[in-house]
């Protein structure tokens, strides 16, 4: 079934033809603007974080892949959005009694090989929109190298570049659990050759102390992203500056407000200036067209604001040739690379204007 997926796209001329220059076809990495990210893969078309869901979001166009990393006991990452597995898989009914005490079933209780048992499925708790039907299909957990290995395997069979955006997710939560996932990710993309700031790598979390480990004790040199739910202050900005390259927020950071009725306008914040002025980059999740934010008529519009008028560098979204359709027909001015303000890829390491050194 997973390739199954590749070859209805060819029937119907979604892919474009393969050639042998490969510049001819291929997307570089960060450019134009917005980026694309296919956040957990085309989730909006297929269940999240699949390999099926990977390939189709490559088919669709994406520049970036997102891969929201955990931990199995035998310490292998493998590509899922939260450390249990209740939501997304049947492991209630293939292990009814390894759930702990709190009734649910974590990633970090099995082994890779109990892992491949389960059966993957679209989310329980999607608020009634409609996607993959749970009933239909064979879906199964993949680990971070069988996505990198996919991607890799596309890209070079289409001619095209495709990033890899990498969330860790709660490291400190797995270090409770005897577990680094942080160090585990990174040993699995140095395996690929993928350390150095030009390399098409994102590294995403919430945990700023986690984001300044890599930095420092780690010494990762990949592009860092620190997530974001609520709006940050000009003093929080200009620290997180000193540390990573770009801010990932939540749409709402972005959009205050929309008012108006037929002719709706939106209430925008500074937060993507402010950070523009500490050489960040701003991605912004998650663009769904079946879950637009209150009174966004279409994400079209969602897009115009955020990005056209906003000033956002990326975006994430369920579904990834909305976004490329959008982008194609927008004409946003592209900005060159993941560094674009400070314009430090292929430099020596150097402090930014803001303080910020990129080891």
């Amino acid at each position: 079934m997973k390739w199954l997926l590749i070859v209805f796209l060819v029937v119907l001329n979604r892919l474009p033809a393969a050639s042998g220059d490969t510049d001819a076809v291929s997307r570089p990495v960060g450019e134009p603007s917005p980026i694309v990210i296919a956040h957990r893969g085309a989730c909006g078309y297929l269940p999240e974080h699949t390999l099926e869901s990977a390939a189709f979001a490559h088919a669709l166009g994406a520049d970036y892949i997102e891969q929201d990393c955990v931990l199995t006991k035998d310490g292998v990452p493998v590509v899922l959005h939260d450390v249990t597995l209740d939501d997304v898989t049947d492991v209630a009914t293939r292990f009814p009694d390894r759930c702990r005490d709190n009734g649910h079933w974590y990633v970090c209780d099995f082994l890779l090989d109990e892992l491949r048992q389960l059966r993957v499925h679209e989310r329980w708790n999607l608020k009634g929109i409609r996607r993959f039907p749970q009933n239909l299909g064979t879906f199964h957990i993949c680990t971070l190298r069988e996505q990198i290995e996919l991607i890799r395997g596309l890209d070079h069979s289409r001619g095209t570049k495709t990033g890899l955006y990498i969330e860790l997710k709660r490291p400190q939560w797995h270090r409770r659990q005897g577990l680094d996932v942080t160090a585990a990710v990174l040993n699995v993309l140095t395996e690929y050759g993928l350390t150095d700031a030009d390399d098409p790598v994102f590294l995403q979390c919430f945990e700023t102390d986690e984001l300044k480990r890599l930095r420092t004790e780690l010494k990762c040199r990949l592009p860092l992203i620190q997530l974001l739910r609520s709006v940050p202050d000009r003093t929080a900005i200009q620290e997180y500056a000193r540390v990573v390259d770009g801010l990932g927020l939540e749409i709402g950071c972005v959009l205050k407000d929309v008012h108006g009725g037929d002719d709706p306008q939106p209430e925008l914040t500074d937060v993507v200036t402010v950070a523009h002025q500490h050489a960040l980059e701003v991605h912004v999740w998650t663009v769904r067209i079946d879950y637009l934010p209150k009174s966004v008529p279409s994400a079209e519009r969602l897009l115009d604001w955020v990005v056209r008028q906003a000033g956002a560098d990326g975006v994430f979204t369920d579904h990834p040739d909305i976004v490329v359709r959008w982008r194609e027909s927008a004409s946003v001015a592209g900005r060159p690379g993941p560094f674009h303000l400070l314009n430090q890829k292929k430099q020596p390491p150097q402090s930014g204007p803001s303080g910020n050194t990129i080891p």
